[in-house]
């Protein structure tokens, strides 16, 4: 008979989740500052291609993924505890719709709103069973992946996401080791099959940082270089999340690794924290400059680490949750919970 209580906190998750914000802050800068184009033969040439390597739509991927498992952790506890897990659930992505409308007025690359929208179309799938909604998911992961949009694979990555909830691979995952090592060395193999046929796509030149289609709807190398890294996209974030979760079996690993445990308990907080972030350094340290350097780039994304890491530690010592996360909370619940902890 399946198990139906879920543990209190799934610690996995949230190093996960802080994982991922390393990565979506390196992509989001390029949308909310003026960004150069590379010179050829200069740092700013390999970071571009790195990060469009291992970086572009890995992380989104995974955080949408996360989404979708929260989602199904939400209404289990709900309904475990006698409460009406739809009706908070509306409640939450209500709130999580606000967030990204304002957030999307200054960052035109925001996620949340779409993360609410799929959040209503996924809820019905809360019943289905796991074996459909897993083969479902790879189905429109797989179409819409080879059609190369970013956007069109939220969807299926969050009911990815739900349907790993069902299947509670994040629980016990010490038990679950040899299986973890024969998921991330096949997505391995497949994410440098990808990787391979990716980088042989490399344009010569530095580019832009998006798809363009000429008017008889081909596109020049670039653009399929670009096309082709949201096709694996998805795969190479599975590797990722795979080769974390063994090195988090590793005692001194995740002692080495907590860090990214209290940036991702935070996450909300942090992920609009970033551009705000961002659009102060670049008013206050670049506001003179017409355009900034990818590696310029770079070195502020490092420095806001530093900084949110810092505050989301010292932050969790004295509160139960991020700031925005206790707002969230509260709508959710229409009641205002405990904030501080009581040492």
């Amino acid at each position: 008979m399946e198990r139906n209580t879920i543990n209190p906190r799934i610690e996995s998750l949230d190093y996960i989740r802080g994982f991922a914000l390393l990565g979506i802050i390196l992509v989001n800068i390029l949308a909310l500052l003026d960004i150069n184009i590379p010179a050829p033969h200069t740092p700013d040439v390999s970071y571009q291609r790195f990060l469009y390597l291992f970086v572009e739509g890995r992380f989104y991927s995974m955080f949408s993924f996360l989404f979708g498992v929260g989602f199904y952790i939400f209404i289990t506890r709900a309904k475990e505890k006698g409460k009406n897990g739809y009706i908070l659930f509306l409640r939450r992505i209500i709130v999580l719709l606000a967030f990204g409308a304002i957030h999307s007025i200054f960052q035109p690359g925001e996620a949340l709103k779409y993360y609410a929208i799929c959040g209503f179309i996924v809820m019905p799938f809360y019943k289905v069973h796991k074996h459909i909604n897993l083969a479902l998911s790879v189905i429109l992961l797989s179409w819409f992946g080879l059609m190369g949009d970013k956007l069109l694979l939220t969807f299926p990555l969050i009911l990815l996401g739900l349907s790993v909830g069902q299947y509670r691979v994040f629980e016990n995952l010490s038990q679950k080791t040899k299986k973890v090592f024969v998921f991330t060395a096949v997505m391995f193999m497949i994410s440098l099959i990808g990787l391979v046929i990716q980088y042989s796509l490399i344009p010569h030149s530095p580019f832009q940082n998006m798809i363009l289609y000429s008017e008889d709807g081909t596109m020049d190398q670039a653009s399929e270089f670009l096309k082709m890294g949201v096709t694996v996209g998805p795969i190479i974030s599975a590797f990722y999340v795979g080769l974390l979760l063994l090195l988090l079996q590793i005692k001194m690993v995740r002692i080495l690794l907590s860090p990214l445990k209290y940036y991702g308990r935070m996450a909300l907080t942090n992920y609009l924290g970033q551009t705000a972030f961002i659009l102060l350094a670049g008013n206050l340290l670049f506001k003179s400059v017409s355009a900034i350097t990818y590696m310029q780039s770079l070195y502020i994304c490092l420095a806001i680490y530093v900084i949110q890491i810092v505050f989301s530690f010292i932050w969790l010592r004295l509160f139960r949750m991020g700031p925005l996360e206790w707002i969230w909370r509260i709508v959710t619940y229409w009641k205002i919970g405990p904030f501080l902890i009581k040492k």
